[in-house]
This record gives structure tokens, sequence and C-alpha cells, in this order.
């Protein structure tokens, strides 16, 4: 008897690896869900870097001006220069193994499950890391410079419960940027979903007579308060990490008292060594196959000014 002709769904054009195709399209998924659970990942800066363990952000002071006297010499003047070094933390991963190879290469739903789910604990992990960042740059009284001031804090214990006091509290931080001459446009205001539900009911920031189309109740959304982008996300983190030793000791701090954060982009900064990817390797030993999806990056405050903390004390 002779054996079975197999069509391989896996193989490229009927010719060499069996599981060529599953595992790209697997790998394709991860980063789907990467990109969509991430709300900060485009909204503060990212530097990629091709080798070494950190990235230099340089920071340009401010030009001062002065009366001349007539017949002075100008000398010139000093502009002052500093940076901001952020370096690479551990490699974050999250592994998967597979123990039935061909039935989760063969059944979809098994497939979209494993690579949903790694994709976004990817993905909240790095965003937490970036909301840590940020909070941690407002709470910092010291600029990059000495000319430059630090970042603020609004506290009041209507930033938990009350809609009107977090609209007033984002609109009142945007003034606070504007004082600081931070660029009007890239701000976002990052809030929980109680707190988001809390200013979308207040229905001011959406009311028709003082606004143009700015969201609805209808559709559970704000758009711009004082042009500050909402963001809605579960990754504002509110725990204590002072001992939380999963993450860089950097980033530890007490985050409890957090309601929303406003920042430009500049407030943080990520250096980025290997971008979202994943890795698989059959083990013949254990019969399955293990999935691991990775990202190699380190994330710091950058510009302390450019953040503005809501918080309940």
């Amino acid at each position: 008897m002779a054996d079975a002709i197999v069509s391989r769904a896996g193989q490229i054009d009927g010719a060499g690896d069996v599981r060529a195709i599953f595992l790209k399209v697997f790998a394709g998924e991860v980063l789907t869900a990467f990109e969509r659970e991430t709300a900060f990942k485009n909204r503060h800066m990212i530097r990629q870097i091709a080798s070494g363990k950190s990235a230099q952000f340089p920071v340009t002071g401010r030009a001062a001006a002065l009366y001349h006297t007539p017949g002075a010499e100008i000398t010139g003047g000093v502009i002052r220069h500093g940076e901001r070094v952020i370096n690479i933390d551990d490699m974050i991963i999250a592994p998967v193994f597979i123990a039935n190879i061909d039935e989760a290469m063969n059944h979809y739903d098994y497939r979209s499950i494993y690579s949903n789910e790694i994709g976004q604990v990817l993905a909240r992990g790095y965003d937490q890391n970036v909301a840590r960042a940020g909070i941690l740059a407002a709470r910092n009284s010291s600029g990059l410079l000495a000319e430059l001031p630090g970042g603020a804090r609004a506290t009041g214990a209507g930033y938990a419960n009350d809609g009107t006091v977090l609209w007033q509290g984002i609109f009142n931080a945007g003034v606070t940027l504007d004082g600081k001459d931070i660029p009007a446009n890239d701000r976002s205001a990052f809030l929980r979903p109680t707190q988001y539900a809390l200013v979308v009911m207040s229905e001011k920031p959406i009311h028709r007579d003082l606004n143009n189309p700015n969201g609805s109740i209808a559709q559970g959304n704000v758009e711009l308060i004082n042009n500050i982008e909402l963001v809605k996300t579960n990754n504002l983190v509110n725990l204590n990490d002072t001992a939380n030793e999963d993450i860089p000791s950097h980033l530890r701090a007490d985050f409890t008292n957090t309601m929303g954060l406003v920042a430009h982009r500049s407030a943080m900064g990520t250096v980025q060594l290997q971008d979202v990817g994943l890795e698989s390797a059959y083990d013949i030993r254990r019969q399955g196959t293990l999935m691991v999806g990775k990202y190699l990056v380190g994330t710091d405050q950058l510009r302390q000014d450019a953040a503005v903390e809501l918080a309940t004390s």
C-alpha cells in the first residue's frame, strides 16, 4: 500500500517548511493586537536604535533678549544645552506553550486567542511604563535645565468622582502648559474608563451651544477639551508600585491617587532596541511549540514641564 499524499496547508507554494505560513500569520496577529491595545505608543517620543544600551535625547534652552546700549560691543549670549539619557530595560516577554501543534495551527480560534492575549499583555506592560514615566515627570519639580520649569500636579477629591471637576482640571492643565510655552499640538489627557465616562456625562464638553461637534452621550465619547485629546485607557496605573520588582526601579512609585495625566508627547521618552516580535520553536522532547512574544525597550520621563498629574491628593 502506498502512503497518502498530504496537502500541507502551512507550506508556501507546496514546498519548504510545512509550518511557514502558520507562524507568519501568528506573528502578524501579535503585532496587530499590540498596536490596537496601546494608548501611549503614538503619543510620546520614541527613538529606535540599531545597537547599544541607551539613547540620548538632547535639550536646548532658551535665548535671552536684552536692551542694547549705543556704542557697546555685542559679544553674544549663552543658550544652555543638556541631555536626557534613557537606558534599555530588561527584555519583556510573553510566552505560550501549545502542546498540540497541529490542532493549534489548523483551528484558527486557538491561534487568535493566543495571539491576542500575547499582544495585549505586551501592550499593557509597555503602556503602563510610559504612563508611570509621565506621572513621575509631572511630579518632578526640576526641569531638564535650570532655566526650564518642572512638572505640575493638580489635586482634589473631585477628580475621583466628579466629571465637572475633571474637565475643568483638564482645561486648567492646558493653561498650565500654555504658561510654560509647551506646543499646543500633540497634547493628550489620559483617563481611566470611569473618569472618562464622568467627563462625558458632565455634558458641558459636548454641549452643542458651546462646542462644535465634539462627541456625544450616545457614542460615549469626548474628543477635545482646550485642544487636548481625551484618551480612554485602562493602562493609566492606579497601584502602589513602590515595591514592585516586576518594573524598572526608576519607575517605582505610589500611583494610587492618580486620576488623570495631561501631557505633551515630549514628556515621556522610549528608546527601542527591538520592536515587538515573535519567536517560535518546536520542542520534540515536550511534543509542543513554545511561542514567545517579546520586545526590548527602555522608558523614562523626558521633559518634566510638559506633564500635569490630576490626583485626589
